[in-house]
Parts: structure tokens; C-alpha cells; sequence
């Protein structure tokens, strides 16, 4: 191993400066292309009526005041549907427990409704302060399911203007490869830096060399660093002392930052076996194809990722090999130039295998959302034309696919009114769903006092609960998102539940 070079103690004084304004919202795609639900108190003359039970009280609408970071949102009520009033009679904490039991891998029909909750811009919790706690939760359980554009506009909106907060933008740049204007913000203001390893890694991308090793020398001498951000840095700083030596441990307990260096010296690190947020930096057009088709239906599975994203990454080439990732791109890419051809007999041909390929990574949804109602135009028969039908039911297009396929359990569940006594113990938990059955008592409570967000929050984890085989807690979901007005969600949940295998 070479001799350690001597860095010269003392530490480095950084100017401050005001951090940059950050880009508009509308240049994030994201925003335009992720569905949000909303909600209304009051059923529509021509809907079906709802189950009877407690209702929440009638929204009033309110102006924000004096809001803090923790009303920040980036979908304003006139977006969303939800009221002002969504958060602020609740606790803080309350609500990041419940934000923090939401798995990632929800179902679909509750991924879109956390993204929306999630994203709201409302009135803060009742006990908001200078913890941010409410505004942590949101950001971290979108890191958490990989959806790192939207953490990163709403830090953005809020500003990093707080270690923890800034932490969170520093790591998202870091994962996202646009560390450029994270670091920009930490030399203007070091006080705000996660740690010294975060400012030596900055003040070296800044070309001041001599500066970063005088910093890490110092943060050495005071015990600051890891064993493996020292060994890391000094690569970082001086690739050409250690250039052919092996490093002399293995990597463990990645942070973005270290996987960052981790790539910087040479030596990238996979992400399939790190949390999803990582997956990441494998969309990246330096990533190879595989990597990149992994990625991006990883990101998918949790809605991070839209799927015409997904397709587009599908689409990038011809697969040159067999095997189970390749088999499935062959199929698709098959299926799609059938469908885009209107061949109706290729299609036929193809679906079913495209259909199997999808189930095999639970993309169920993000493919019925794609080509749902382009199937249903083709007008299909025998049992690919159920397939089609079926498919169609878990895309926007549900109510027209149940209007044109078989008058059966599924066509009345679409359309609102699903037969009162079906056969299977899982279509009666359904149906039941939405014939009478009344609002838990403890959802009654907090609809009573004003916590909406709450219960809508309590009704996703009885939802995933029912989803993975316990059925009163579906038949319970699904009553209280009709109760509050969520229609269009307690359907497609509902619809998701019947149709594909939702079970974690």
C-alpha cells in the first residue's frame, strides 16, 4: 500500500452566500403525467349512492396562513380536490408515523393516492414548529419509493435552508448525479454541510485541491470521518497515488455520498441490493441497458417512474441474449409493435406472453394504463378479448371497458354496483364494500373532528392489509373512501384487489 500523503492540519474558511433559486416546478415532467384523485363531500346526482356511515364535516375553504414548511406542497387544493384543512387538525407526529407504515410497493391505487396526499399543499399540522417533522416524513417516504424528482421539488419549494433538510437535498443531488448546485449551496454555506466529508467532496469539485486536503487532514485529526470516507477521499483527492491498489475493504452501509465517491474513483457500486432510491442512478444514460431496465421497473413497481418512461426504456434497443429480463423485453417489444401496427391477429398472438411477462414483475397497472384502452378499440374476442377486457378495467378507461366486455362481477364493480352476494369470499368482502357497510368507529372519530388526511391515511393501511387477505379490513377501506367522497379510488382499488395478485 503507498505511504500516506501529509496534508497540512487546520481547517478551511468558507464564505457564505445566499443559496440559488431553484428551477420552476413546471419543468418537472412528473407533475404532468402522475395522476392525483380527488375528493368530494358531496356525491354527484348520477353517481351511486354511497354506503351509509358517518361523513366527514363539509369542507370549508380557507385561506393558508402563515403556513410554515410544513403546509409546503407542490399540488394546490384546486389540483388535488382535498381541502385546505386536510392536515391541521392533527398531530405532527401522528401524521409521519402513518406516512412511515405506507410501504412502498402499495398498490397501485394507493401509490397514486400517497403521491397525492404526500404532494399536497395544505395548512399544517395544529402542532407544526421548527422540527419540520411533517415535511421530513412527506420527503423521506418519497426517497424512500425512489421518487427522487419529486423529494427534490418539494425541498426545493420549502428550501434547504435547514441542516435536515438540507441533508435530504445533498443526498437526492448525490443519487440524481446533479451534485453541482448542492454543492454550490454548501460552500456558500458550510454551517448547513451533513458533514465534513460532504464539504471536502464539495470544496475538491470546486477546484480548490488544497483546501479539501487540508480539511480532511483536520476532520482526521479529530476523529470526524469513517475509516472508509477517509480511504474514499484520499482516492478522490489523489487518484494517481493509489492508481492499480485494490481498496482493502468492502464496501457497507453505503450513503449516497460514498456510493457517489465509490463511482468518482472508478469503482461503482450495484444498487440492486441498496434501497430503491438508488436505483436511480442507474437510469442515467451512462448506465448500460440492463442496468437501466432493472432500474426502471424497480422505480416503476412504486410509481416513481411513469410508464411511458418505462416503455421508453423497454424500446432502447433489440435484447442480444435469452434469459428472463430479455425474454420479457422481446415480448413486449412484440406486443407493441402489434398494437401500434393494429393488427388485431398479432395482437392476439402477443398479449397473452406480454400479459404473463408483466405479472412476472407485478408492472400489471403501469401496462394496463399504457395500452388499456387502445385494447379496447380493437374490439377482441374469446379469451383474449376477457384478457383485453380485464386489462382495460385496471386502466383510466374502466367504466368504458365494463361497459363493452361481459355484464359480470367485475363490469358492476367498475360501474359502482357490484351483485349484492357474489360466490368467492373476496368479491363479498368487495361488494360489501360498497352496500352498507358502515365507517369504522375509530375513522367515524377522527372524520368527527376534522382529521381527514388522517383517516384517509388510516383507510391506505387497512387497504394494504385487505389486499394482502384480510378482508374485513377491505371491506372497511373501501367504505370509507366512498364515505369521504373517493369514488374513483375505492373502485380501482377495489378493481386491482379482484383482478391481479396484490399480496406483498
Amino acid at each position: 500500500m503507498a505511504a500516506r500523503p501529509l496534508l497540512t492540519s487546520g481547517f478551511v474558511c468558507l464564505a457564505s452566500a445566499v443559496l440559488s433559486d431553484t428551477a420552476p416546478l413546471s419543468a418537472i415532467d412528473w407533475l404532468n403525467q402522475t395522476p392525483t384523485v380527488t375528493i368530494d363531500m358531496g356525491a354527484p346526482d348520477d353517481a351511486p349512492a354511497v354506503s351509509t356511515g358517518p361523513v366527514s364535516p363539509p369542507i370549508t375553504v380557507d385561506q393558508l396562513d402563515a403556513p410554515g414548511r410544513d403546509a409546503v406542497g407542490l399540488l394546490p387544493s384546486s389540483v388535488t380536490g382535498l381541502p385546505d384543512t386536510l392536515w391541521q387538525s392533527s398531530s405532527s407526529e401522528r401524521l409521519a408515523d402513518l406516512i412511515a407504515r405506507q410501504r412502498p410497493e402499495l398498490m397501485p391505487a394507493m401509490q397514486a393516492l400517497l403521491y397525492t396526499l404526500l404532494l399536497a399543499e395544505a395548512n399544517p399540522p395544529r402542532d407544526t414548529g421548527q422540527g419540520d417533522i411533517f415535511l421530513l416524513a412527506r420527503i423521506d417516504k418519497l426517497m424512500e419509493m425512489g421518487a427522487l424528482e419529486q423529494a427534490a421539488a418539494l425541498v426545493a419549494r420549502a428550501g434547504p435552508e435547514t441542516p435536515a433538510l438540507f441533508a435530504r437535498w445533498f443526498d437526492i443531488s448525490l443519487l440524481m448525479g446533479q451534485e453541482a448546485a448542492a454543492c454550490e449551496a454548501l460552500t456558500a454555506a458550510p454551517h448547513l454541510a451533513p458533514g465534513y466529508a460532504a464539504r471536502i467532496f464539495c470544496t475538491a469539485r470546486a477546484g480548490d485541491w488544497s483546501a479539501a486536503a487540508l480539511t480532511l487532514d483536520t476532520a482526521n485529526a479529530l476523529h470526524l470521518l469513517t475509516e472508509e470516507e477517509d480511504a474514499l477521499l484520499l482516492r478522490f483527492l489523489d487518484p494517481e497515488l493509489f492508481e492499480g491498489e485494490a481498496m482493502f475493504f468492502t464496501p457497507r452501509d453505503l450513503t449516497p455520498l460514498t456510493f457517489r465517491l465509490y463511482e468518482a474513483i472508478g469503482e461503482p457500486q450495484p444498487t440492486t441490493a441498496l434501497s430503491r432510491a438508488y436505483a436511480n442512478a442507474d437510469l442515467r444514460s451512462t448506465a448500460g441497458w440492463k442496468p437501466r431496465l432493472e432500474a426502471a421497473e424497480r422505480l416503476a413497481r412504486t410509481g416513481a417512474l411513469p410508464e411511458n418512461r418505462l416503455i421508453g426504456i423497454y424500446s432502447e434497443g433489440k435484447p442480444s441474449a435469452s434469459g428472463m429480463i430479455w425474454d420479457r423485453v422481446g415480448a413486449l417489444q412484440a406486443f407493441d409493435a402489434a398494437l401500434a401496427a393494429g393488427d388485431a391477429r398479432a395482437v392476439a398472438e402477443t398479449l397473452p406472453k406480454a400479459w404473463s411477462a408483466v405479472q412476472s414483475v407485478h408492472l400489471e397497472v403501469p401496462f394496463a394504463r399504457l395500452f388499456g384502452e387502445d385494447l379496447l378499440n380493437l374490439n377482441l374476442t374469446g379469451v383474449v378479448g376477457k384478457l383485453a377486457r380485464d386489462i382495460a378495467l385496471l386502466s383510466p378507461a374502466y367504466e368504458a371497458a365494463a361497459r363493452k366486455g361481459p355484464r359480470d362481477f367485475l363490469a358492476g364493480l367498475a360501474l359502482g354496483n357490484p351483485p349484492l352476494k357474489p360466490q368467492t369470499p373476496l368479491y363479498r368482502a368487495i361488494s360489501d364494500g360498497f352496500h352498507g357497510a358502515r365507517v369504522p368507529i375509530e375513522v367515524s372519530s377522527m372524520l368527527a373532528r376534522g382529521q381527514l388526511g388522517e383517516a384517509i391515511l388510516h383507510a391506505m393501511t387497512l387497504m394494504q392489509d385487505g389486499a394482502n387477505g384480510d378482508l374485513t379490513s377491505l371491506t372497511d377501506a373501501l367504505a370509507i373512501f366512498r364515505a369521504v367522497g373517493l369514488e374513483d379510488t375505492a373502485r380501482q382499488a377495489a378493481l386491482q384487489a379482484a383482478i391481479i395478485d396484490t399480496r406483498g
